[in-house]
């Protein structure tokens, strides 16, 4: 068996998902090179992956300016900063694994495509939901015509107000010039799974969406800038930061990581940074921008209908509602649960088990799906192996711009033609 050599551009919470698959199965990767801006972060990896000294970097641009070494380089980097990276990295001939979203640009997102396609390179966009055994089977569902045909599908991502108010109102997501537009960070994965699962092209965008609730205006009444500065209604609010990090929940330890940007913080370091860093902030006082919900409405082809609903204000998880001329099918993900209803017999049948090995949520490495899309890159570089999963980087970059469609729809309240709107993106 052929040993990949990997290359690692980001080791913070994305990064470090990806590369624990070499504890599952050393004999596929070896980690060579990293490049990690926070010191302790770089020596953990460094260590545990036994990665040479000369190869480990504060900056990726020295990484990359070394003649190549590896196989594979993996963008794990911020949303804003996937892009230079990414070209340079092409230009070495590297393979890549980047992380979604691919830019926070349509330019951007071309220029990347293009530039891989001009080079001979592989890219693998990091739409990890449709590497997940729960995804593969619905596409197995809907493309073995169980339902019939596809018409409409109801689909929900339920953000969590937790994780909301940690990654979306507090942290590196909270606003759209320093990240993305919401909907694009969170939800180029569900645009990805509806273009996979409908086969079909997206014609049309409409979409409505705002920022209300986690704003200066819906602050009670005497309410302190930061959590740790007295606040009266610590013992009510369900966002009290002190009390946020300390859920025993493997999504909330996953996200006191992050806050205190250290792997294991104990209490007594949480409750430290808590006291200065932008986790510590009330959510009504912070400077985010981003939207707390929308619904982006979507034609593919002719005449397949999807709705997607992007929420905070829920306990967090993915839904849908595949709606066929012979049956409908209804998911959950974080249930792992598949029924489908068929017309003929009436009856309601459980089609999936459910596999208890993963956590479904972003701490679980998505329901398996970081793991998945690891082991399918593994056969795509080393044997040209292409599962049902993997996509083209041309076809990723489509899923981004019903994101970008999505965006310029709630602002400016219109429908999108996609084919129009693509065409003004390449003038």
């Amino acid at each position: 068996m052929k040993q990949l050599k990997l290359l690692l551009i980001g080791g913070g919470d994305r990064g470090n998902s990806y590369i624990k698959y070499l504890d599952k199965c050393p004999e596929k990767f070896q980690l060579v090179g990293l490049a990690e801006p926070i010191a302790e972060k770089r020596e953990y990896l460094r260590e545990k992956y036994n990665v040479p000294e000369d190869k480990c970097f504060e900056n990726y641009a020295e990484l990359l300016s070394l003649p190549k070494f590896a196989d594979i380089a993996m963008i794990c980097t911020q949303d804003k900063m996937h892009y230079v990276p990414a070209m340079m990295a092409i230009e070495k001939k590297y393979d890549l694994l980047l992380e979604k979203p691919m830019a926070p640009t349509p330019g951007e997102c071309f220029e990347i495509a293009d530039f891989a396609k001009k080079n001979g390179v592989k890219v693998l966009v990091c739409h990890v939901l449709r590497y997940t055994q729960f995804y593969k089977k619905v596409k197995e569902i809907i493309a073995s015509g169980k339902i019939g045909e596809l018409i409409n599908v109801v689909h929900t991502e339920g953000v969590g107000n937790v994780h909301m108010s940690h990654s979306f109102v507090r942290g590196n997501w909270r606003r759209t010039d320093e990240s993305a537009p919401m909907i694009l960070a969170k939800c180029c994965h569900d645009t990805d799974l509806l273009q996979w699962l409908f086969d079909k092209p997206c014609t049309k965008v409409q979409s409505f969406g705002d920022l209300t609730y986690f704003r200066k205006e819906n602050a009670p009444e005497g309410a302190p800038k930061r959590c740790t500065d007295g606040c009266p209604y610590k013992d009510k609010c369900f966002y009290y930061a002190p009390d946020v990090y300390k859920i025993d929940t493997a999504e909330v330890q996953h996200f006191r990581a992050i806050a205190a940007n250290k792997f294991d913080p104990t209490d007594e370091e949480v409750d430290e940074i808590l006291k200065t860093s932008p986790y510590g902030r009330c959510v009504y006082y912070c400077d985010n921008d981003v939207v707390d919900h929308q619904v982006v409405n979507m034609q593919f082809g002719d005449f397949g209908h999807a709705t997607l609903t992007m929420s905070a204000f829920n306990k967090g998880g993915r839904t849908s509602l595949f709606m066929g001329t012979k049956g409908e099918l209804r998911a959950d993900m974080e249930n792992q649960s598949l029924e489908f209803y068929d017309f003929a017999t009436r009856e309601t049948l459980e089609l999936y088990e459910a596999d208890d090995a993963f956590d479904q949520s972003i701490a679980g490495g998505h329901g398996g799906g970081d793991f998945g899309i690891m082991s399918d890159l593994y056969e795509y570089i080393a044997n040209g192996t292409v599962s049902d999963s993997i996509s083209d980087v041309t076809v990723s970059s489509r899923s981004h711009l019903i994101c970008f469609a999505a965006e310029k729809s709630r602002l400016q309240n219109t429908v999108i033609d996609m084919n129009v709107f693509t065409d003004s993106l390449k003038k």
